[in-house]
This record gives C-alpha cells, structure tokens and sequence, in this order.
C-alpha cells in the first residue's frame, strides 16, 4: 500500500524473516506514488499534488474521488458492493491505503459482510493497524471474540502489521471477555514490547481486564505505575475492587478521588448492595450530589435483592424518571415475593403511563404471575401483545414461560402449540410441558413426553424426574414409578433428592404399600419435609408401626414442631390406643405446643388404584421392552455362571 513508512522510535527485537520484510516494505513505499489521472487534468478536487524527492509531482488519493464516494453512499447488496470493488481494481486504487481503509470501514458497518471483510484481508499486499483494528473491534461487536483474538495473531500479527495505541485496548477487551488472564497477559507484554505501556487509554483497558479477570492485584499495580490517572482510570479501579468483593477498599479509592462522576458513586452503591449493606448503600445515595436512572435502578434492585419490598417501592415512587429495568426490577420482586396480584396491577401501570415499553423480562414476570393467579385472559393478551410487536423476539425463556402460563392454566393444548413453535428447547420447556399434562390427568402423554425429550438428546435433570414422580403418584402409575426412580439413578446418575423420595413415598403410600415405604424412608436423606410427608401418608393409610418409627425421627429433627405429634395422635386415635394418645398429649404440653386450626386448598378423597393395564401406550411399550432386554442379560448372565460351576 502507499504509505508513508515512519520508522518507529523504540527499538524493535525482529527475527530475520520480520527484518526482510521490514527492508522490502520500506523500499516499497520510498517509490513515488503511480500517477492515477493525466497531469493535464487539474480539475479533479480529489487529487493533490505533493513533492516527493524522486517526483515533484505526485497524485494523492482524497475522500472527495468519486468511487470513494459511491463507496460511502453503498447501501446495497454484497453484489452491488462488488461491482465498487472492481472499480477500485481497475483504476489502482485497491492498494491504496485510504480507499483499503475505506472498504473495511464499509464492509465492517453490517454484520452481514464482516467476514467479506476478513476474507479480502489476504489480498492487501501492505495492510496497516487501521484495518486490522476495524476487523478485530468488529468481531468484537458480532460476539466472536475468539475468533477476534485468533485474527489478531494469524493476520496481524503473521503479516508483521505494526499495532497503534488504538489496538491493544480493543484487545484487552477480547480478553476480559473470555476470561483469559493468561492471553491477557500475553497482550500485556507486547503493549511494552511496542512501547504503548505509559499510553492512558492502553492503561485504563488493561485495569479493566485484571479486574474483570479476578486478577485485582495486577489491576492495582498497573493503577499504582500509571504517571497519570484521569476519571476513567479512578472509576476503572473502584468498579474492580467492588465487582471482586472489596468493597473496603474501593471505598478507599473512591475517597482519595479528586473528582468523581456518576459512575463512580453508582459503581459504590452496586458495590454495598452486592454484600448486603443497604444501609451504607442508602447513605452513599444520599449524599450523591446528582442521581442519573442507574442510581435509582442499583438501589432499588439492591432493596430487591434482600426482600424489602416495600422500601424499594418507596424508592421506586419516588423516581422523576424510570426506564424498563426500574420497572422489571419491581415485577419480579413482586413475584419473587409471591404477590402476584400486585405485580399485574403494576404492569397495568406500566401500560398505562407509557414511559417505558415491556420488553421480554417485563413479559416473563408477567406470565410467571398470570400461571400462578390461573389467569388465562391476561396470559392471552400478552400472548397477543408479543406476536403484535416486532420489537419482542421470544427467545427460550420468554417461550417456555407463555407455555408454562398456558399448562397451569389448563390449556394444554395451547402450551403444545406453543412447545412446538420453539426453535431451541431448554430442559426446563420439556419439564413444563411434562407437569402441564400431569397436572391435568394426562399422564400417559406427560411420559411419552419423556420418551420424545430422551430422543431429541436433552438430558434431563433432578426437577425433571420431579415431575416424572409427581406424575406417577398421582396418576397411580405404581410400576412406572419405580422404573423411573431407578433410571434416574441407573442410567442418569443423579442421586435421589427430597423431592424424589417425598414423591416414592406418596405413590407407594396411595397404593398402599407402607412396608416398601419403610423400606425406602431408610435409605432418604433424613429431611423433615419428606419424613412428614411420609408420617402424613402413614396416617392416611393406617399404617401404625411405620407411623412411630416415622414420627420419632420426625420429633428428632423438630421437637419444636406440633405436627408431628398431631399426626400421631391421630394415627393412635384412629387405632383406639388412647393411652398412648394421652401420652403423646402430655408431651406436648410440657413442651408448650398447642395445636391451632388450620385450612387447606387439597381436598381428600379415596383413591383407587388400577393395576390391569395394556401395552398400547407408546412409553408402556417401551418401558416393559427395556425390562425384558435386562431381565434377558440377567439371565444369560446367570446360565453363563451355572456353566462355569
């Protein structure tokens, strides 16, 4: 390319190749520069005439040449991009180093034609950092940052193209963003290698890399060298030290600060709100001489953060101005505190006041509350909102909860039609519409579910068999219970949870088989909820032996608790022994409990069990056919034993 080559002041260390390279560049460009149009013709403003010490008169390329200017007008297709392309080659322009940059800059603009630019990178005889920064930064932007950082050494640095001040910040960046300390520092070694290790901006990117790295310490020798510290390299230092955990001193930096911004007072209160100092938070807040959003948003979600919903809806009124996040950050504290009613009335507000769009985290608290509440209409009408709106794109989330929504709310089908529109499924999409079919007395179909989810190849996890059991409890399914109980363990490897065992003990207790009930409470995980669990199934089905061994351990691991004194006395009672019901009456007046009245939603009801069934449904099939396959390994195993003996 014709450049001017200014040899640099720092002394480079460059292997034999890099110095031929070096010598051959250098001659390149001491040639004057071809002239592009006839001396006669001086109307053309894009050209300049310079001296040079070989050619008095030499032709410079401008932005004001008319393909550079169709270049920068280009709004096409990568055809009507090619087209420029040729012109550029027919008339010498390709190699020039202006109309070079101007191609990268045009082609890295649209995310469409970056790797058009990465592939017309090869054929730049002398490219420069220019280009070589538009490309990486680009990558940078699409989310690629290894393939960023791999450009950088395969093209840059293969080629022997000299960096600028301008390319290792953009570097440091792609490091951070890996997380690669180890890349990082390979990068901080060729910032001193080049000479740019005093350069500010080149600082500011590398304190931003340590910290983001978890490397502090680094961070804080590179502030501590810095001869010079602007805003951005005080700011850079307090927000590492508090994303890390010490918040102390941050605090620190942040009071020897001769001048501090927004950011700086923000980075503080994220800072206390992440350990739980909402106190010294507050206080910080209030001292803040000037609030911008991000300061209402970190203390609001800091309040949110430890639960306390009502100081952070006083904040959250007090706001002059709110954007999406301080409304998304009230929504789902709203529904994390299960007050569900409260997050719909504040989204009709939302709605209402117009100062801010939902968007897809508005949406997904939205429906969260509608699946709870069991309201259908309203989950109807953000469905309606999101395929009304162009600018919300449903991704997994924002899907499996409208599917969620539509399966509590009885409208199975519906989560079905949604479930089958998704591009990309998550394991929790499977286990929605698994429990969506449970729930409402589909059990065969919630365990062809599992069978489709185990063919698509989506592994499935503990909550997934969660549901498997629930399914099967209710739906009286004893066999397919414990077959998946034990591929749970067998096959996927995951160990029984309380939620497991708490599901084995109320199917094998509706069927009433209390004696592999005990069998199994052995072996669980010594949890009161599932040891109450199974005392209640004990009561329910009679099972008086059990039901004191249970209860024991029960009183055990609460002796605070009147439950399970309550629920014994109601198995003795229910047994006639009320001896032993004024025993237990007496504990529990020396040890203070009285028993309250109380309500429940669940209605009782006595359950029969269907033990004659076919083999007509799909995982039935599938399940006997497993069984057969083991138990014939099981047998050629033993026949090939007997005939060794």
């Amino acid at each position: 390319m014709a450049v001017r080559f200014k040899p640099p002041n720092s002394k480079l260390h460059l292997s034999s190749q890099a110095l031929e390279k070096f010598v051959k560049t250098h001659k390149n460009l001491s040639k004057p520069t071809p002239k592009l149009w006839p001396d006669h013709d001086h109307g053309h403003s894009e050209l300049t005439t310079v001296t040079h010490p070989d050619d008095s008169r030499v032709r410079t390329l401008t932005l004001t040449h008319p393909i550079l200017r169709t270049l920068d007008s280009f709004a096409g297709t990568l055809r009507d991009f090619n087209q420029v392309h040729t012109q550029l080659i027919v008339n010498g322009l390709f190699q020039h180093s202006l109309a070079a940059s101007r191609v990268v800059k045009k082609l890295c603009s649209s995310s469409s034609t970056v790797f058009h630019a990465v592939a017309l990178f090869d054929r730049f005889e002398e490219p420069d950092a220019f280009v070589c920064n538009t490309i990486v930064r680009s990558l940078v932007n699409l989310n690629d940052p290894d393939r960023a950082l791999n450009f950088y050494y395969d093209k840059m640095v293969g080629k022997f193209v000299l960096p600028n001040n301008y390319s290792f910040p953009i570097l440091a960046k792609v490091c951070g963003e890996i997380g690669s300390v180890r890349e990082g520092g390979k990068i901080h070694a060729r910032v001193v290698k080049h000479g740019f290790e005093l350069d500010l901006f080149v600082r500011n990117a590398l304190i931003h890399m340590y910290s983001v790295c978890g490397r502090i310490l680094d961070a804080r020798k590179v502030f501590d060298l810095s001869p010079v510290l602007d805003l951005v390299t005080w700011n850079s230092m307090i927000d590492g030290y508090a994303k890390n955990g010490e918040v102390s001193v941050a605090r620190e930096v942040f009071d020897g600060m001769p001048e501090r911004d927004a950011f700086s007072w923000n980075s503080m209160i994220a800072g206390y709100m992440e350990i739980g100092d909402v106190e010294a938070a507050k206080e910080l807040f209030e001292k803040m001489p000037f609030r911008d959003l991000v300061s209402w948003n970190s203390l609001i979600d800091g309040y949110a953060r430890v639960g306390n919903v009502s100081v952070a809806r006083e904040f959250f009124d007090q706001m002059p101005l709110r954007n999406v996040v301080s409304w998304n950050t009230m929504l789902a504290l709203y529904v994390r505190s299960k007050d569900y009613n409260e997050c719909l009335k504040l989204f009709d507000g939302m709605v209402e006041g117009g100062d801010a769009k939902p968007n897809e985290a508005t949406l997904v608290s939205v429906l969260t509350a509608c699946a709870h509440l069991g309201r259908l209409d309203r989950g109807e009408w953000v469905h309606t909102y999101i395929s009304n709106n162009m600018k919300i794109e449903p991704d997994v989330l924002l899907s499996t909860a409208l599917l969620t929504m539509y399966a509590k709310c009885g409208a199975v089908d519906l989560a079905r039609d949604v479930f089958d529109e998704m591009p990309n499924r998550s394991v929790v999409s499977w286990n929605s519409m698994i429990m969506g079919h449970g729930m409402h007395g589909h059990g065969e179909k919630s365990l062809e579910m599992f069978l489709e989810m185990e063919k698509t190849g989506v592994m499935p996890n503990d909550a997934t068999f969660t549901c498997i059991l629930s399914v099967c409890a209710h739906g009286g399914m004893i066999l397919e219970g414990w077959w998946y109980f034990d591929l749970m363990r067998r096959v996927y490897m995951i160990e029984p949870k309380v939620e497991h065992y708490g599901c084995m003990v109320d199917l094998l207790s509706r069927a009433g088989l209390m004696k592999d009930s005990e069998e199994l409470v052995r072996k669980m995980p010594t949890d009161a909820g599932t040891v109450g669990a199974l005392l209640s199934a004990c009561r329910n089905h009679s099972n008086l032996e059990l039901g004191e061994i249970v209860a024991k351990r029960l009183i055990e691991l609460q002796p605070g608790d009147i439950g399970p004194y309550a629920l014994l006395s109601n198995i003795y009672a229910s047994e006639g022994r009320w001896d032993d019901l004024e025993n237990v009456r007496k504990m529990m007046t020396n040890k203070g409990l009285q028993k309250v009245e109380r309500s429940s939603l669940i209605e009782s009801g006595d359950l029969g069990n269907e033990f004659c069934w076919g083999i007509d449904s799909v995982h039935k099939r599938s399940m006997l056919y497993s069984m057969l396959s083991e138990m014939g390994a099981q047998i050629k195993l033993s026949c090939r034993k007997y005939d060794e003996l």
